[in-house]
């Protein structure tokens, strides 16, 4: 899951990058509301951090209305160090689906960041299930046939962003975009390794693959092909 940072405090912001990377999320931080605005109206992700608080000619809530202006429905958490009733009604009318005051706890944040990603769109599960393959997207757990399987971070990340969309082909742009930051270092053949990584651990013990390479356009997680 791909996750944008736009904070101005650059000792929050990094420390936040720092602690949704240990929690598997692909993260990009920006540091102003005009950065801000252009990577939240342009790129893809899954959920937005963002201040209400910021340089330049957007301000938080301004970014948020930007965004539902355009139809972009990725959920936002704000976070803001003013926190009467009237400041938190303005976010939320605003399209913010989540309200944070300053100073918090980063294990709330985590937790609230866990909670919005598990909102609809499809009102996704927090263990997800292709066929005999089961992972626990809360406590990190992976399984295939009851028997755990260890992934490292990234692995774990991938592995999560095709379960959570299974049967569908996914391109290697759209992979990376959803698994990796903005800056990763990302060579020609990043999705192919990691891919083979995970087959080598998903698949490769167990008679029947789930993990599917389409020549030319992707690779797809199903439980059902057998191709």
């Amino acid at each position: 899951m791909r996750i944008l940072v736009v904070e101005d405090e650059h000792k929050i912001a990094n420390a936040l990058k720092r602690a949704l990377e240990r929690e598997s999320y692909a993260v990009d931080v920006s540091y102003d509301g005009d950065d801000g605005y252009a990577m939240a109206t342009t790129e893809k992700y899954d959920l937005m951090i963002i201040d209400r608080m910021l340089p330049g000619n957007y301000n938080g809530l301004e970014i948020i209305k930007a965004i539902r202006d355009q139809k972009i429905h990725t959920p936002v958490l704000v976070l803001t160090a003013l926190n009467t009733v009237g400041d938190r009604i303005t976010g939320l009318d605003s399209g913010a689906d989540d309200y944070l005051t300053k100073p918090f706890a980063l294990q709330e944040l985590l937790a609230r960041v866990r909670a919005l990603l598990r909102r609809p769109k499809t009102q996704l599960s927090a263990v997800l299930k292709v066929g005999d393959l089961e992972l626990d997207t809360i406590n990190f757990d992976v399984k295939r046939a009851g028997k755990p399987i260890r992934l490292t971070a990234k692995e774990f990340a991938l592995l999560a962003y095709l379960m959570r969309n299974p049967g569908r082909l996914l391109s290697k742009d759209l992979i990376i975009q959803h698994v990796w930051d903005y800056n990763a270092d990302i060579l020609p053949n990043t999705v192919e390794v990691y891919i083979k990584y995970l087959r080598e651990k998903v698949d490769k013990p167990f008679r029947k693959p789930l993990i599917y390479t389409v020549r030319g356009f992707g690779y797809k997680i199903d439980g059902v092909s057998e191709e």
